[in-house]
């Protein structure tokens, strides 16, 4: 009976990480498309949500460390819970940035934009990819889905140096463009960051698979 009590435990704690990559992937979604809309009340609602995702995390964190402490789980459990403790961590941290480029869309408002926007909701979408597919991996075990959703960390990077780079000209050619193109580098670095945050996600799931600890942030480590 307290076995199977343990195992309901896990179940929950499985869905309510699934729950938490749900929100923070419709974060990143509704901050791109804020973004690209200047719509300030769907930013403003990407604010004020954050707060689910904290409460979430705090909940499954607590959880976390009570199966830790109270059933001393052994070898794949152990990894399991482990893993959730950690990855739950890194998507509250991408729910961050999404409510930071929300934030910024709000400093913008309804300004005319500087450039059409193409890497930046480019970037999104990858972000958004990496934590669905991490979530998939997640759920039917499968180190090969969480290794794929890492590799697209590579173009997100190349997309951020475009950006750096096409900004930084352009700040260079027309001062009046300086600040909104500071409000954009902030957006990109977020972008950025979340996906490092999902490629931890990656590196952790599979861990949790197979026990490998890989540094995914050098894909040319890995030979498989």
């Amino acid at each position: 009976m307290v076995r199977e009590s343990f195992q309901e435990q896990l179940s929950k704690l499985r869905n309510d990480i699934l729950q938490m990559g749900n929100l923070v992937e419709n974060a990143i979604d509704m901050a791109a498309v804020a973004l690209v809309n200047q719509d300030l009340e769907l930013a403003e609602k990407v604010v004020m949500e954050d707060d689910n995702i904290d409460r979430l995390q705090m909940a499954i964190e607590s959880m976390c460390l009570s199966l830790l402490a109270l059933q001393q789980p052994m070898a794949r459990d152990l990894r399991f819970i482990s893993t959730a403790l950690k990855i739950n961590t890194d998507l509250e941290r991408m729910g961050d940035y999404a409510r930071n480029i929300s934030k910024i869309v709000l400093k913008i408002g309804s300004e005319p934009l500087i450039k059409p926007l193409v890497d930046l909701p480019r970037m999104a979408e990858l972000a958004q990819q990496m934590v669905r597919e991490n979530l998939t991996a997640f759920v039917k075990q499968d180190r090969d889905l969480a290794l794929q959703a890492a590799m697209h960390d590579r173009e997100i990077n190349k997309l951020y140096k475009n950006t750096f780079t096409e900004l930084a000209e352009l700040m260079a050619r027309d001062a009046s463009t300086i600040k909104q193109s500071i409000y954009l580098l902030f957006i990109a670095r977020y972008l950025e960051r979340i996906g490092d945050h999902a490629t931890n996600l990656s590196e952790w799931i599979i861990y949790m698979i197979t026990g490998e600890r890989l540094e995914l942030g050098d894909m040319s480590s890995v030979v498989r």
